[in-house]
């Protein structure tokens, strides 16, 4: 039987980064960057609301020129974030407050692909065509992306996340 929420008060972390990568990074600013093909030249969608794409623009313009370039590998990780890491989100959402360990196989493959994908968005915000001259508040901005897929590999590293480890017997 799972533990109650209550009695993992750590995963409270997890369901609030789920949270908001659901219901604002990839629905609205990463959904923003594939419903608005040129942020130079566009006419604003019916979703997301234009102050949200102005706050994504304006991110753009003074701190990720990658953002604002969209280059097509760039693009492919949005597609991945919208087809795949939001459904997980809600899904994700759903396992850790209900105790469900079936989440466990999908938080790791989510993990891996997350770290990568991050990882390979620096390297280009580091040293690609587009690098931003402001590395450190970008990768600031990107640790959650680094740091909550490492510490939900560890929190997954058993067959049954949710229940309490049987005592080892002498």
């Amino acid at each position: 039987m799972p533990l109650p929420l209550r009695r993992r008060p750590y995963d409270l972390v997890f369901l609030a980064f789920f949270a908001v990568n659901l219901l604002f990074i990839t629905y609205i600013v990463d959904l923003e960057q594939l419903v608005v093909a040129d942020p130079t030249h566009f006419d604003y969608p019916l979703w997301p609301p234009p102050p949200l794409i102005d706050l994504v623009h304006w991110w753009g313009n003074h701190y990720d020129p990658l953002l604002m370039a969209r280059p097509p590998f760039w693009r492919m990780t949005i597609w991945i974030d919208v087809l795949f890491f939001g459904p997980f989100y809600a899904f994700a959402l759903y396992a850790f407050v209900r105790g469900r360990d079936w989440i466990r196989v999908p938080a790791l493959v989510w993990s891996g692909t997350m770290l990568a994908n991050v990882l390979i968005i620096l390297m280009d915000e580091r040293y690609g065509v587009t690098a931003t001259p402001h590395f450190g508040i970008v990768l600031a901005a990107n640790a959650p992306w680094l740091l909550v897929p490492l510490l939900l590999i560890a929190r997954m590293r058993r067959d049954r996340p949710f229940t309490r480890p049987e005592p080892v017997s002498a």
